[in-house]
């Protein structure tokens, strides 16, 4: 009987040959997996699921993939091929999926919606012409700007997504979309995609004039410097001289990239505003990163700079998607033209998923009141009130609840990983100053010198490591740039713990990244989920494949339970960007940052440095140093393994739903589980949705049970056996299986349920269980299989062992 393979390699790719894809420049991509496959996390360890793979992707050119083909067996009808080759198409962003077996092609085409079979496969030109067509991308020179290459100079391809971004970006420009939208998770490579859509852009020489022979003149706009230093020096280096950085206060006109800080070329008190130096069409393409940081409020003058550049195309990038609090970036750019999700990051495996550990002291379970003779460090009576979390390091201090959650992540990474790069968000930089001393004291067997006993720190972790916690606040400048940049290097050990409090919620880039401590409340979901990027990054090279939030406010776990939180995309309606584009920028001065914050802006003279507000003289909140407080409660949440809820860390009761889905009865249970391709079938499912037999064995106190006596007490409350009883019940009452074989063939037997009664071996798999000891005593594999009359009885033989262990 053929199998899907040879129809593939006999029928499907020479039809596909001859219909020209094979022709420079097109090409066909077979069996290509476009997803790196879901991380599913048990105890301290992870797996990745099977990523998503076609069987053939129709590429045009070798940037611009058109369609996706499922394959069938010749024995198959053609049709049922035809779901997966759409869910396909619609991940990919394809016009046109097909489906075939060989003999039948079946094509579904998504702009006139017609599914229809055809006789033999479209050529190249025929699709690209369709997709033209219904793009309204009539002209030549258009149509072939859209098929530029990407720069592949760094030899890393994009992912399918970012493809799609770079793609979609690329001809709403070339259709005169004026301003446009991208809504991307963070950690899934905005910045390559920016590279790759000014590439192809500058190399085609496209410009809003439609000058011959002119490259674009395009500015890459950000709040932050590292935010504009980082994209420049690295990601964009290919294009060379051609970059410029507009900071000092000066203008310069001769380059054709240019990056700037909004600060650097605003107005202030000082200046009317260095952008307006340039002509408001000199510029042909603005990009905005983190569009979403209020740059298109109808009372921000960061909106006065982009109207002022009105003749430009404008680009906003960013990772949240439409709420309240930034719907004005929403209305002025439009609805975003393409989405990527962090729950399609995690879905697809190119992201972490997270374990939240929600952790209460005393004081936050029941409030702090202070006594009636309590006066803080600075002699002043504390007002008497009982204070919450909210009001914890913004009107009282407690420095013992610093402390106490110091003791509680210290401990928390001595039973991990001391050396796991960690960031601690804290309400302010004093209280960042606090943190950071509090954990610098609780870890001195780093941080100092290594004792002379033995040459090396205590634990044998080596050392000194004096850098191993660092504040990085505005208040550090450049040294705290530095620690910034260590703390993203991969090779680099320390710092390992960065305390920080508004900094760090955007633009870090920290692949290694394991741990996201929360000591503030975030209220803002669109913060929120800028925090929890910091460990959405995956290293699989370091081992970096999930990551812990930390939450000791409850910030985490009230955000995760928001339906907004991860849900369906929500637009603005047309009205709503219609009637926002009426609006009027209003003039008006930088306005003085929050003081009760602690907040870091960016020096608006366009500095190096990110500040902060300068404290206020008079002291704006108490310090009270006394107390004793303790943890209270500590709860574990994790993503379940289809990603779509948090669930409360109880892996028994996990377990047990996941079987009874699996599984009506007990009795269907022992069924399944005495074939051994249903049991194997049995185990890789449970394994898919992160259950590893080993950790329920030891979280149901039994690690001594035999996984289906496990299984089937779980999901059905059935008495459990200890392997070591049902391999004993076995050899008592199953004599007449063993007397039908040689005596050294009794004894492989007997060997074999020895191993499962002491390892606990769920699946005897032919022939690596021989060739281990005891088994492998008895000889090599091929004499081994002569005891028993050949290798299909000792096969036979096997499976009738595991089917007779688990008989009623």
């Amino acid at each position: 009987m053929p199998t899907e393979a040879d129809t593939c390699r006999t029928l499907i790719t020479p039809k596909l040959q001859a219909a020209g894809w094979e022709d420079d420049p097109h090409s066909i991509a077979e069996q290509r997996t476009f997803t790196d496959g879901r991380i599913i996390v048990h105890g301290s360890t992870a797996r990745r699921r099977a990523g998503k793979r076609a069987d053939y992707i129709l590429r045009y050119t070798r940037d611009f993939p058109i369609a996706v083909v499922e394959a069938k067996s010749q024995d198959e009808p053609a049709a049922t091929g035809l779901q997966q080759a759409k869910d396909y198409a619609e991940i990919l962003n394809f016009k046109f999926a097909y489906a075939t077996n060989g003999k039948t092609i079946i094509e579904f085409d998504y702009i006139t919606g017609l599914e229809r079979e055809i006789p033999v496969f479209p050529r190249p030109d025929e699709l690209w012409s369709r997709l033209r067509g219904s793009e309204r991308l009539t002209d030549q020179t258009t149509a072939s700007r859209l098929l530029t290459p990407v720069n592949l100079t760094t030899g890393k391809e994009p992912r399918y997504y970012q493809f799609i971004a770079i793609n979609e970006t690329v001809q709403s420009i070339l259709q005169g979309k004026r301003r446009i939208l991208l809504t991307m998770a963070t950690g899934t490579g905005k910045t390559v995609v920016a590279f790759h859509i000014c590439w192809k852009l500058w190399s085609s020489r496209w410009n809003r004039k439609n000058e011959p022979q002119r490259k674009p003149r395009i500015l890459y706009l950000a709040d932050r410097n590292f935010l504009v230093d980082d994209p420049k020096d690295k990601i964009f280096a290919p294009f060379g001289d051609a970059r410029h950085k507009i900071e000092g206060g000066v203008a310069v006109f001769s380059r054709e990239l240019y990056f700037a800080t909004y600060q650097s070329i605003a107005k202030d008190e000082r200046r009317p505003g260095l952008y307006k130096e340039f002509a408001p069409d000199f510029f042909d393409l603005i990009i905005v990163d983190e569009c979403h940081r209020g740059s298109a409020k109808e009372d921000s003058n960061w909106r006065e700079i982009l109207e002022y550049f009105q003749p430009a195309y404008q680009l906003g990038m960013t990772a949240t998607p439409l709420r309240d609090e930034n719907r004005d970036t929403y209305l002025y750019f439009g609805n975003p033209i393409y989405t990527y999700s962090l729950r399609q990051g995690i879905d697809d495996g190119f992201l972490a998923p997270y374990r939240v550990h929600r952790i209460v002291t005393q004081w936050d379970a029941a409030g702090w009141r202070p006594s009636t003779e309590d006066l803080d460090r600075y002699g002043r009576r504390i007002p008497d009130e009982v204070y919450g979390t909210p009001d914890f390091e913004r009107k009282v201090a407690l420095l013992k609840r610093t402390e106490t959650i110091a003791k509680h992540l210290t401990d928390f990474l001595k039973k991990t990983d001391r050396f796991a790069k960690t960031i601690v968000f804290c309400v302010d930089q004093e209280h960042a100053s606090e943190m950071r001393t509090a954990l610098n004291n609780l870890n001195a067997d780093l941080v100092g010198h290594p004792r002379p006993s033995d040459g090396r720190g205590a634990g044998g972790e080596g050392g000194p490591f004096p850098d191993y916690v660092c504040r990085v606040t505005a208040d550090e400048g450049d040294i705290g740039r530095g620690h910034m940049q260590r703390f993203q290097d991969v090779e680099t050990r320390t710092p390992v713990i960065l305390t920080t409090s508004q900094l760090l919620t955007t633009g870090l880039d920290a692949p290694t990244c394991r741990n996201v401590v929360l000591v503030r409340l975030v209220n803002s979901i669109v913060e929120f989920k800028q925090i929890i990027g910091r460990g959405t990054r995956v290293r699989d090279d370091y081992g970096k494949l999930w990551f812990n939030i930390l939450d000791y406010t409850g910030t985490a776990t009230r955000n995760f339970a928001d339906s907004a939180f991860d849900g369906d995309p929500v637009f603005a309606t047309q009205e709503e960007i219609d009637e926002y584009a009426k609006t009027k920028t209003v003039e008006i001065e930088t306005p003085e940052p929050p003081e009760d914050e602690g907040g870091e802006i960016n020096e608006p003279t366009g500095g190096t440095i990110i500040v902060d507000p300068p404290e206020p003289a008079e002291r704006r909140k108490y310090y009270f140093d006394g107390g004793q407080v303790e943890i209270a409660a500590e709860l574990v949440h994790e993503l379940d393994a289809d990603g779509k809820q948090l669930r409360v860390v109880k892996l028994t009761d996990y377990t047990a739903e996941k079987v009874r889905t699996l599984c009506a009865s007990p009795d269907e249970l022992r069924a399944r589980w005495a074939d051994a391709g249903q049991r194997a079938d049995i185990i890789q499912q449970l394994a898919e949705r992160g259950i590893d037999f080993q950790q329920v064995a030891l979280q149901a106190g039994k690690p001594d049970a035999d996984p289906f006596d496990l299984l089937c007490h779980l999901a059905f409350n059935a008495p459990v056996l200890t392997r070591r009883q049902r391999a004993d019940r076995m050899k008592n009452e199953q004599a007449a299986f063993f007397s039908y074989f040689g005596s050294e063939a009794r004894e492989i037997l007997n060997d074999l349920l020895e191993k499962y009664a002491t390892d606990g071996e769920l699946q005897f798999t032919l022939p690596d269980v021989l060739k281990v000891p005891p088994i492998s005593k008895h000889g090599n594999v091929a004499e081994i299989a002569t005891l028993f009359g050949g290798f299909e009885q000792l096969g036979t033989a096997v499976n009738q062992l595991q089917s007779l262990l688990y008989a009623a």
